[in-house]
């Protein structure tokens, strides 16, 4: 450092190094800023369980024994109209479920 460049300075600052290098140490740690996901894609939803296959895990019944349980056939006739129920398996029992539906009793 040059006579001139010196008078500059503080007297503080050339003891304890120059004044650059006081200024790069940071004083406190920096925190990352902004989204760290920004630019990935979302991961897909899980799927979740319907109403049916609820009630089928409930019951411990496994797709061979769907169209013998008679608990079964008569929960899905009581509820062929609100909620989801394979088409096969209303096909096999001869169930219609009306299409315009509304829900409202």
């Amino acid at each position: 450092m040059n006579a001139r460049a010196a008078s500059f300075i503080s007297p503080r600052a050339t003891q304890l190094g120059s004044m650059i290098g006081l200024m790069s140490i940071p004083v406190a740690p920096t925190r990352k800023r902004g989204n760290p996901n920004w630019g990935r894609q979302i991961p897909p939803a899980p799927a979740l369980a319907t109403e049916f296959e609820l009630r089928v895990r409930q019951m411990q019944l496994t797709a061979e024994m769907y169209t013998s349980s008679r608990e079964l056939r008569i929960w899905c006739e009581r509820n062929r109209n609100r909620v989801y129920i394979p088409e096969w398996l209303l096909q096999e029992w001869d169930i219609t479920v009306d299409a315009l539906f509304s829900g409202v009793a």
